[in-house]
């Protein structure tokens, strides 16, 4: 996957894997090698294609560790995602691709202007994400009908951070799209102040992206919550599978034979009937024998003065099994808070089980991705700190 408007290059290849008449794809970046667990060139097998539903891509899929996994996205599931985007969000537009297209946010964008029969405006980003080329990339867009984008927190948190030309443009949005990591409420507080028009969304590779948005799922889609807190999403646009076989029963069929997918998720039900998404279930934290979410503590550390960005990871310890560590970015310029001070703020919010027994005060948190925090960087970074 080229950086830049090369990657335009790829809409003819796009549309030839969804109409069946091109191979699939197995997107990675541009200088490395794709995933060799994924076998690249070898011939999808009879149970991952349907020649009258061609599989047209395979998305590589194993956050920070872990053997890839390849979620088959064939051509119903893909359109079906377009098609409810475009219901939800007010109908096709103009888009800008501001995520890299081998993830599938960056591919959504594609796959939304292909639909739309037309061209997206790209933002390179070969020298990482910068306020001032993300305005100038807007500026080609044209300035009557709808215009869309899609972006991770910590773009929108620099651009908002930035203010002046970076700021203006993504105000000048429809709708901003906004995933691949829990947004802070402060974040979403602050783009609303200045006029930016944001989508929360939830999703994975596993369903074309994002399906749940602002709480309430796509057209189509169900989700579901079990007893013990874990997401189920089910509908047309779940993936066939895994590459090689779903050896750890992650997808199934509902009575009426519609494929769903068993998240690594824990969720549970608003007052107002939205979803709320505490974070992975395997990224709950278990210290001195109580269960902590890390998103619910990160909720508590937003409202810090000072904290822009906070991560919560548990760190293993001798006392206490884990104990509960925060890592946070504070505004520039600002006193960063101490020890006290986060353990204070949680503790009044939360109870005093969740909170932090460490704390990192960082210039960046680390990511992974197209910007989900790298958890097991900042346990690393916590045990060699300690």
């Amino acid at each position: 996957m080229p950086s830049g408007p090369a990657v335009l290059g790829l809409l003819p290849v796009l549309r030839a894997a969804l109409s069946g008449d091109g191979p699939a794809l197995l997107p990675y970046p541009q200088g490395s090698a794709p995933p060799a667990a994924l076998t690249p060139g070898e011939p999808l097998g009879d149970d991952e294609d349907d020649p009258h539903d061609p599989t047209v891509a395979v998305l590589a899929t194993s956050g920070s560790t872990g053997r890839p996994k390849g979620a088959l996205l064939p051509a119903s599931a893909l359109l079906a995602s377009v098609s409810a985007t475009h219901d939800r969000i007010g109908g096709p537009g103009r888009w800008l691709l501001a995520l890299p297209a081998g993830h599938v946010a960056g591919l959504a964008v594609l796959l939304r202007s292909l639909v739309a029969g037309t061209e997206p405006a790209v933002l390179d980003l070969a020298d990482g994400f910068r306020p001032e080329a993300f305005a100038d990339a807007v500026a080609t867009l044209p300035a009557r009908g709808r215009r869309y984008t899609a972006l991770v927190p910590t773009q929108l948190r620099r651009l908002i951070d930035a203010g002046g030309a970076g700021l203006d443009a993504v105000a000048s949005f429809d709708v901003v799209l906004l995933g691949g990591a829990a947004a802070p409420r402060p974040l979403l507080e602050q783009a609303a102040d200045r006029g930016v028009q944001v989508v929360v969304t939830y999703g994975m590779s596993e369903t074309c992206g994002g399906c749940v948005y602002d709480g309430r799922s796509l057209d189509g889609v169900e989700v579901t919550v079990d007893d013990d807190g874990r997401v189920r999403l089910g509908g047309p646009v779940v993936a066939r599978g895994y590459r090689g076989g779903d050896t750890a029963g992650a997808f199934g069929e509902d009575a009426g034979g519609g494929r769903r997918f068993r998240t690594d998720d824990a969720g549970r039900w608003r007052p107002d009937g939205t979803l709320e998404v505490l974070g992975r279930l395997d990224d709950l934290i278990v210290s001195g024998g109580i269960k902590i979410s890390p998103t619910v503590v990160e909720a508590a550390l937003a409202d810090v003065p000072g904290i822009v960005e906070a991560c919560v990871v548990g760190v293993p310890d001798a006392e206490w099994g884990h104990r509960v560590a925060a890592a946070v970015v504070t505004l520039p310029g600002a006193v960063p808070p101490t020890l006290d001070d986060v353990r204070r703020a949680v503790s009044a919010r939360i109870g005093p089980a969740a909170a932090p027994r460490q704390l990192l005060v960082l210039d960046a948190l680390p990511l992974r991705g197209p910007g989900k925090p790298d958890r097991s960087e900042l346990v690393t970074l916590a045990r060699r700190r300690a």
